[in-house]
């Protein structure tokens, strides 16, 4: 649960007036299977690693059908459902507080302990919630796989944001 809030990104204030929920880790190959019925990561063999090789609209898919599943099963309310969450939405999340550049501090030598890079992650995917969750709780925001957000991509805009969405479209999808 992320209660509404907001960050500074580039000398620009960024408002979040609705809580929402975040998953705590990546979506898994085990979860993902469950729902698609497939694999797509290059990575396969643990449940547990965070799927990969997955397009924004098998990743958008895959939140439709979970939200169906589950609204199917009594478990979310009428109105909810599960959608991949804007930009700001997962950099609010990711920076937990912070004003550093880093969940975790300025240093990005800090950061074998939070997240896998290619400096220490021997080329694979390593399964989820190993390394040390930002201040929220929130594990692989750095590092391990991309995540995609619902956003179109465009430049930031330069005065202060309220519950921005991103343009109505553009060339790529922001992750």
């Amino acid at each position: 649960f992320v209660k509404a809030g907001g960050f500074t990104r580039l000398n620009q204030q960024v408002i979040l007036s609705r809580d929402y929920w975040l998953g705590k880790y990546e979506v898994t190959q085990g979860e993902f299977s469950a729902i698609a019925g497939r694999n797509p990561s290059h990575f396969a063999g643990d449940s547990n690693r965070p799927v990969e090789k997955v397009s924004f609209v098998d990743a958008a898919a895959y939140c439709a059908s979970l939200t169906r599943q589950q609204r199917d099963a009594g478990r979310i309310p009428p109105g909810y459902e599960y959608r991949l969450p804007t930009e700001a939405e997962w950099e609010y999340a990711c920076r937990a507080g912070a004003t550093t550049q880093f969940s975790f501090g300025d240093n990005p030598d800090a950061g074998g302990d939070y997240a896998w890079t290619e400096e220490n992650s021997d080329g694979t995917t390593h399964p989820v919630g190993q390394k040390t969750p930002n201040a929220w709780g929130f594990h692989d925001l750095h590092g391990n796989v991309w995540e995609w957000c619902h956003d179109w991509f465009a430049e930031y805009p330069k005065e202060n944001l309220m519950d921005p969405v991103g343009p109505a479209s553009s060339k790529f999808k922001v992750f």
